[in-house]
């Protein structure tokens, strides 16, 4: 979880986002400018308070995702779906990279009408464009209860970035999305 502390009075809007492993995406949230938090968690299944070994055997019909609670005055609704789309491979069925199952499916779960349209028009777009070399395969679907993670998978690449898994399979993800959205970043990383 992110522990920005929010000024009083900021209008603050929620968008819910599957992209595979949650902890893989999590840090790349983290770091928008205008993102108050995120909470990794489970979204769209039929089993009510599921645990991560539930999610992991693909029978509770769960994502893993993310849940970002950011401020509409500075980032827009349109600019995390860009990271969205940039942060994982929106082509590959109910996976992401080595991870396998319908845990790891590339997800949007709207939140009202105008995030559902934004999200089918852009990927709309995105295919028409040829964005990426096979058809983007990610389900839009309303949004449902969201189940947050066990507290061991909040904030985890932050916590464990010295981990391998973390050493070489986030932080080229993290550092490929620095240097292609460094101005939209809390910090600029990359001047140092």
């Amino acid at each position: 979880m992110n522990d920005n502390k929010m000024p009083a009075g900021v209008k603050t809007e929620t968008a819910t986002f599957g992209t595979g492993c949650f902890w893989c995406t999590e840090a790349i949230f983290q770091e928008l400018k205008g993102v108050i938090s995120v909470t990794s968690g489970y979204m769209g299944g039929t089993v009510a308070n599921p645990t991560y070994e539930e999610v992991c055997t693909g029978t509770t019909g769960h994502a893993e995702c993310l849940q970002i609670v950011y401020d509409p005055s500075v980032v827009s609704y349109d600019e995390l779906l860009e990271v969205f789309w940039e942060s994982h491979d929106p082509t590959q069925l109910n996976r992401q990279g080595n991870d396998v199952g319908t845990q790891y499916r590339s997800a949007v779960f709207y939140h009202n009408e105008e995030q559902r349209k934004k999200a089918e028009e852009y990927k709309e777009r995105l295919n028409k464009e040829g964005a990426y070399p096979k058809p983007i395969v990610t389900e839009i679907t309303a949004a449902s209860t969201f189940y947050p993670a066990e507290d061991y998978h909040q904030n985890y690449y932050n916590d464990h970035g010295s981990q391998p898994y973390c050493y070489l399979v986030i932080r080229p993800k993290v550092e490929k999305f620095e240097k292609v959205f460094h101005d939209k970043l809390k910090k600029n990383t990359m001047e140092k």
